[in-house]
């Protein structure tokens, strides 16, 4: 008899870069802090929408087209994302993924960012700049999970693709990318300290 592994759900998690990552995430941190101070269209916006925290999401989505150090982390970024592409075996023939959005969050205690997908995307991700000791990590829905029906629990043993949800811990200079339609959220912040991070999207149409 053989069982079967079908229709995985692939999720890319790695370093950004293996040197000099600090360096970069000192400048990137120091951008995203000047940009809260900045965007009052997206301090507005995210106290109605992100209550309690910051994010530029509605207002400074490009950040990649507007800062140097942004741009570089995109081309950092460009790496990992065609290694996942390979990874998922994209055709990607005549076309090419690139990035159409980038922006930045940062997440003060008890600031939660809720269930979510990223549409009108192919891949999306995550890079971490600052996340104190005890931030949250990013927390994956399985996507048959509306199907499961009368499925009993699973024992707490459970391989990670059998579970149905999985959290992946959240660290500075770490890269997270999934595909765009996967469910997402990230926990409240239980720390004083605030977590930070860049979200971005690449679409290839």
């Amino acid at each position: 008899m053989t069982t079967h592994t079908l229709f995985p759900t692939l999720v890319h998690s790695a370093r950004l870069r293996h040197s000099g990552w600090r360096q970069l995430n000192d400048r990137l941190l120091r951008e995203c802090q000047q940009l809260r101070l900045d965007d009052e269209a997206g301090r507005r916006w995210s106290a109605k929408n992100y209550p309690g925290g910051f994010t530029s999401y509605n207002s400074a989505s490009r950040m990649h087209q507007l800062s140097p150090t942004f741009a570089n982390l995109e081309r950092k970024l460009n790496r990992h994302v065609a290694a996942f592409a390979r990874a998922l075996e994209f055709d990607l023939a005549g076309r090419a993924l690139a990035m159409t959005d980038c922006w930045v969050n940062i997440m003060p205690r008890q600031v939660v960012h809720g269930l979510h997908l990223h549409p009108l995307s192919t891949i999306s991700g995550t890079y971490y700049v600052r996340t104190p000791k005890g931030s949250p990590g990013l927390k994956f829905e399985d996507p048959r999970l509306e199907r499961f029906m009368a499925a009993p629990p699973r024992v707490a043993t459970a391989r990670a693709q059998n579970r149905p949800w999985i959290v992946l811990p959240a660290e500075a200079g770490n890269v997270v990318l999934f595909e765009s339609w996967l469910r997402h959220e990230v926990p409240p912040n239980p720390v004083a300290a605030e977590r930070v991070s860049i979200s971005f999207n690449y679409n290839w149409f």
